[in-house]
């Protein structure tokens, strides 16, 4: 690493103002974050030392997606050799599913990263690190067998339209990920559902079902093939990083434990879909009605959109109560999505955008309340002095 700090060193001045590549600052200038901790510090103004960034915090997130990346992996491996037989090894399905997921991971950085970096160029401004969770959050929200120019076209119209007409990381109204995967979903539906999408090379064999839990449900038959257990650790058909729970808790204790994630948003859904799941269960009248609540959270992406997107700090809601309110209403209209509109049995997606658009007025709310009420206790102190 000392020769490839030096040989960065030696190039820099050709980027620093005056220097013959000055345009291009900063695409060296975020290939340098990138590699190695910015050697700058604040010349002005408050300083605060503290030992996160948003480096530090990006790639936090991205330790906490792995499990999931890996297990969705070999997924997609189990879910392909599982139905047509073969060698059900753990590192031949592994390296199968790699095959198909990879070239998916590359696309979407390679497509996003590139277009951050022509906009960075065009504005003159540093390229900062949100992308990183973003480009690897879309591939795994997406089923195994989109074809790479659909992806490509959809982080671009997330990155373009999704984040940088509002200037950029930190300045997006929704969440980019879910608006790709919303994209996909409403530009090339055929490539979004049904029962060979999640399989991967499933239409070049005839005897593969590939049918998610929620669309077996949203059809109107009950689920006679899958276990709880299954449903759990994830052995079962889905976008890939979305199926198992368990490394969506793993990497949630992670976020929880650095505290780059807001617990009280995590739960608040939890309990609004809780809520939302036992009034259905209540009044059941076809299959996904009766569906037990507390499964209703173990399938589809209920869990990967309510750790990973739902707790985006920049979309969703930033005061206390506003965490609480934002997280309860996730819950409940994603419940609510599932039921009534059978067409599109997974909510959380759009449970997660409306909300999103709703946040501001949250806070907004929140804090005028918080105002009034501060009024009134004066008003009460000036009355008894």
């Amino acid at each position: 690493m000392k020769f490839l700090r030096k040989k960065l060193d030696n190039i820099k001045p050709n980027f620093e103002r005056g220097g013959k590549f000055e345009k291009f600052a900063p695409a060296f200038f975020a290939i340098d974050s990138f590699l190695f901790v910015p050697n700058h510090t604040t010349k002005t103004g408050a300083h605060i030392r503290d030992g996160v960034d948003l480096k530090r915090v990006m790639y936090t997130v991205i330790l906490a997606l792995l499990p999931a990346l890996f297990f969705g992996m070999w997924n997609v491996g189990y879910q392909h050799f599982s139905q047509i037989g073969g060698d059900l090894s753990f590192l031949h399905l592994l390296g199968y599913g790699a095959t198909k997921v990879l070239p998916m991971v590359i696309v979407s950085y390679a497509v996003g990263l590139g277009i951050e970096f022509l906009f960075a160029i065009k504005r003159g401004h540093e390229v900062n690190e949100g992308y990183l969770v973003t480009g690897m959050l879309i591939p795994l929200i997406m089923p195994v067998e989109l074809p790479l120019w659909m992806l490509a076209l959809s982080v671009a119209f997330a990155v373009i339209l999704g984040k940088e007409v509002f200037g950029g990381t930190g300045m997006n109204v929704l969440n980019p990920a879910l608006l790709a995967r919303a994209f996909a979903f409403f530009s090339y539906a055929p490539y979004m559902s049904g029962d060979q999408v999640w399989v991967a090379d499933a239409a070049k064999v005839d005897a593969i079902s590939g049918e998610t839990i929620l669309g077996h449900l949203a059809s109107g038959h009950e689920i006679t093939s899958h276990s709880v257990m299954d449903m759990f650790m994830g052995y079962i058909p889905g976008s890939i990083g979305e199926t198992s729970v368990l490394m969506i808790l793993i990497g949630a204790a992670l976020l929880l434990y650095t505290g780059v994630a807001s617990w009280r948003i995590m739960l608040s859904a939890v309990l609004g879909a809780s809520v939302m799941g036992l009034i259905f269960n209540t009044f059941a009248v076809n299959p996904i009605m009766a569906f037990p609540w507390w499964q209703q959270m173990l399938v589809g992406g209920f869990a990967f959109g309510v750790v990973f997107m739902a707790t985006d700090p920049v979309s969703s809601a930033q005061t206390t109560t506003g965490k609480w309110i934002y997280g309860f209403f996730i819950g409940i209209f994603a419940i609510m999505i599932r039921v009534f509109n059978s067409a599109y049995p997974e909510g959380v997606m759009l449970a997660i955008l409306l909300m999103n658009v709703f946040a501001p007025t949250i806070d907004y709310f929140v804090i005028q309340g918080n105002i009034k009420r501060r009024k009134n206790r004066l008003k009460k102190l000036v009355k008894v002095a």
